[in-house]
């Protein structure tokens, strides 16, 4: 393209864009500048013509366009002038008949009693329309108006807010009747229209309102319907409802269980009834004038007979009854009264009195010891009192303590029943006595008092003062050496016969030392040494079973002492030292002398074997004679006189038995006892002695239990000693066991020997004892049983060894003894493998 050209072409468009950018606000000053350069043009065509160059052609051919350009952009202009003033003319008049619309929506909106809300969903406040008036409870200010909860019920306004959630969620249109504060109530109507959210509030008058009201009272009386429905059909007592004819139209899941339902529809459907025809009847006899049934009646329940607490109310609209199973509360209360009772006779047992009052002040429950302290009239405590009228009364028999005041002491003592813990006061009344009084407030109101008599326990403690003074002073006066040393192995008490045996100063002595510088300060020989250490070691041993432990020392100086060590209840330790040196001078004397008591002794088992046998005989007349007045063929006796006779009878056979058990031992002791050996049943004889000892057993609530195998087969013995050691050995059982024990009887065969075993789970036999339970005349008191003679066992041991067999015995204090003996079964084998 040539240079003009491509320059005029670049100026057109230049001045095209800049014509179109300033169309719309300078067209009219652009026609004008087109107008004004036409003639310029013109000019400059005619010279141009006058000198025609390729320059001058290129300026006249830019001249002309833009003179054509102005032309077209001139006519261009006017005709969009016109176009527009048409445009505005039709959009002002299109906006006048919408503003009339509107103006005529909004009076319409306002004129009818309603409010409505749109939400246009760009962040902007929602636009409010209408009114209602002040009765209907819709506040006016529409900041008050959005906030719900301010004019709605809680119910209402979250309903409100869910519906409207929904709304603006999914487009869920609604409909609902809202509560307001007032009372009154408001339909609102949600939709969605245009993208927007629209909520309309209508107020309900006439008979939409009384329509509203009863439906809204509907919804209430069902709600709660349901709510008591579901509370008795929760409970576990069976609840009923009938209509107007008796017809049963709900029952809870407890009624079906009663009547042994599945269920309870299915038991409504039936119509089966819990209340038996009895229970109906009494139903129908004794309820009120107003239609209500209270009562309790025995009713069959799931196949058991129990009590209800029956209520059952009638209308002319139907009935509904409730039955609450007070089976175990009747229980409860019929074991309440039998623990009061007790209780009752508990305190009235005990020897301090007891007077326990109510919260209104007055006396409900005394014992026999506080009507015998204060010896009141039965009759006045029997009115209960007032507490304060009590001790009124008191005052006036001059039983109280004497007081410069007595209303203010009085107004102290009955200050316990608003107190929280218990009060301890002592009484000195005008007779002497002192009583402790203690005055227990109790939780729910009352108070207990306690009135215990510690006049003899003040006397015994000035005893006790005095004694131990007087002990004191003999301790001190003492030739014998005495120290305590304490759990911890320091000196705690001494007297001064111990510091002038061992040559300790007092002051050494008050600094109260260890039992190890004791120790040192006494030690001045190696057999002193050896002695203190032995003591020492007894002081502070840690073995359980402290033993008391007596020895003897010889001083360096010659001097002998007898000293022991007697472990004391607190875990210390007596030790005692006797100066015995002239005792030893005349040991000879003592040994000569035990001699003699030896002699002495063999004449005593001497006189006493004698006495048994003089006394054997008339013992068997008076057991046959009480035998003889106890049978009913010589004569009817009176009840006391055979309980009398069965005393008889019963003492005089122990009384023999203890005598054939002396008489055994001396026969033993003389070395004259032959055995009746012979072919025994091992199973009989266990028989016949339990079956001598049935009534023993019955009478001590034992459970005896025998294993005797089937083929224990026969054992060569005397069946008459034998069945004498199984007899003792299950008496011992017996006598040592606790009411309703178990005592076990076994028995066995291996290889040439058989084997009794009797156990027992009782008492025991202590350690100390343990050893010395074979020796003659040894027995243990239980605390709940007489000891025997202390014969049994030492017979039992000689006659299991003059067979040939063993004995053993293991016991535990406080679980019970195991007794074996170990029997040859042939005694001639036994005797022949022995001689060999």
């Amino acid at each position: 393209m040539p240079k003009g050209n491509r320059d005029g072409v670049q100026l057109r468009a230049a001045w095209r864009e800049r014509s179109l950018k300033r169309a719309g606000t300078g067209g009219l000053a652009a026609a004008g500048l087109a107008l004004s350069a036409a003639p310029a043009a013109a000019d400059m065509l005619s010279d141009a013509a006058a000198a025609i160059n390729p320059d001058s052609m290129i300026l006249f051919g830019a001249f002309g366009g833009m003179c054509a350009f102005a032309i077209t952009a001139a006519v261009a202009l006017v005709r969009h002038r016109k176009q527009s003033s048409q445009l505005t003319d039709a959009l002002q008049k299109e906006n006048s008949d919408l503003k009339f619309r509107v103006d005529r929506l909004e009076a319409m909106l306002n004129t009818d009693e309603q409010r409505v809300i749109v939400w246009t969903g760009n962040g902007a406040m929602p636009q409010i329309w209408g009114i209602l008036p002040d009765t209907s409870g819709v506040p006016r200010p529409p900041a008050q108006l959005l906030a719900f909860g301010s004019w709605l019920t809680a119910k209402c306004a979250g309903d409100l807010e869910r519906c409207l959630d929904m709304l603006f969620r999914t487009g869920e249109a609604f409909t609902t009747t809202l509560k307001t504060r007032t009372g009154s109530y408001v339909e609102a109507l949600g939709r969605t229209t245009g993208g927007a959210v629209v909520l309309r509030l209508r107020d309900l008058t006439g008979e939409r309102q009384m329509q509203a009201e009863l439906a809204a009272r509907n919804a209430k009386i069902s709600g709660e319907l349901h709510m008591l429905h579901a509370l008795l059909d929760a409970m576990p007592a069976p609840a009923w409802q009938r209509d107007a004819e008796g017809t049963l139209i709900w029952a809870n899941a407890a009624y079906a269980e009663a009547v042994e339902m599945p269920d309870a529809v299915i038991a409504v459907q039936e119509g089966a009834t819990f209340l038996d025809a009895a229970a109906r009847t009494a139903m129908a006899v004794q309820r009120t004038e107003d239609g209500c049934f209270s009562a309790r009646i025995p009713i069959v329940a799931s196949s058991e007979r129990r009590v209800f607490e029956v209520t059952d109310v009638n209308a002319n609209v139907g009935g509904a009854g409730i039955a609450v199973d007070i089976s175990e509360l009747e229980q409860a209360q019929k074991e309440l009264g039998r623990a009061e009772d007790f209780h009752g006779r508990t305190l009235d047992q005990l020897a301090a009195a007891v007077a326990i009052y109510s919260s209104d002040r007055k006396l409900q429950f005394y014992n026999a010891a506080f009507r015998q302290l204060w010896d009141l009239d039965a009759a006045f405590l029997e009115s209960h009192p007032e507490d304060g009228a009590v001790l009124d009364a008191l005052r006036a028999s001059r039983k109280l303590p004497e007081q410069a005041d007595y209303r203010v002491w009085r107004n102290k003592m009955l200050e316990s029943y608003q107190s929280l813990e218990a009060k301890e006061s002592w009484w000195h009344l005008p007779d002497g006595r002192t009583l402790r009084v203690i005055a227990n407030p109790h939780p729910q109101g009352g108070v207990t008092y306690i009135y215990e008599n510690v006049t003899e326990q003040l006397d015994l403690e000035s005893r006790y003062n005095a004694l131990t003074r007087v002990q004191g002073e003999t301790l001190d006066n003492l030739s014998e050496a005495v120290a305590v040393f304490g759990s911890d192995g320091r000196l705690r008490l001494w007297n001064p016969a111990f510091g002038r045996i061992w040559d300790l100063e007092e002051d050494q002595l008050s600094e109260l030392p260890h039992v190890k510088q004791v120790v040192s300060a006494c030690t001045l020989c190696e057999t002193e040494w050896a002695a203190w250490e032995q003591l020492a070691g007894n002081v502070t041993g840690l073995s359980e079973n402290r033993m008391q432990k007596v020895s003897r020392l010889e001083r360096h100086n010659g001097a002998v002492l007898d000293y022991a060590t007697v472990p004391l209840p607190d875990g210390g330790t007596l030790v005692t030292f006797v100066d015995v040196t002239d005792s030893v001078n005349v040991e000879r004397a003592l040994l000569e002398k035990n001699e003699a008591l030896e002699q002495a002794d063999q004449i005593k088992n001497a006189f006493i074997q004698h006495v048994s046998y003089e006394l054997r005989s008339p013992l068997t007349n008076i057991i046959g004679f009480a035998q003889l007045l106890s049978d009913p063929k010589f004569g009817e006796l009176s009840d006391k006189q055979g309980e009398y006779a069965e005393y008889i009878q019963s003492s005089s056979s122990a009384l023999l038995a203890i005598i054939n058990d002396i008489l055994d031992l001396a026969t033993l002791d003389a070395g004259i006892m032959e055995l009746d050996l012979g072919e025994v049943d091992v199973a009989n004889t266990v028989s016949a002695a339990v079956e001598g000892l049935k009534d023993r057993i019955a009478e001590a609530r034992i459970n005896l239990r025998t294993h005797v195998p089937d083929d224990i087969g026969m054992m060569v013995a005397d069946e008459k000693r034998l069945r004498q050691v199984l007899f003792n050995l299950i008496s011992n059982a017996v006598r040592y066991s606790e009411p309703d024990g178990i005592v076990d009887i076994s028995c066995n065969r291996a290889d040439d020997t058989v084997t009794f075993i009797v156990k027992d789970h009782g008492y025991g036999i202590p350690s100390e004892i343990l050893s010395r339970v074979f020796n003659r005349f040894v027995g243990h008191d239980t605390g709940a049983r007489r000891q025997g003679a202390g014969l049994g066992l030492a017979i039992v041991k000689s006659f299991v060894e003059l067979h040939g067999g063993t004995i053993d015995i293991d016991s535990v204090e406080g679980k019970g003894t195991t007794v074996i003996c170990v029997f040859p079964a042939r005694p001639e084998l036994a005797d022949q493998a022995a001689a060999e």
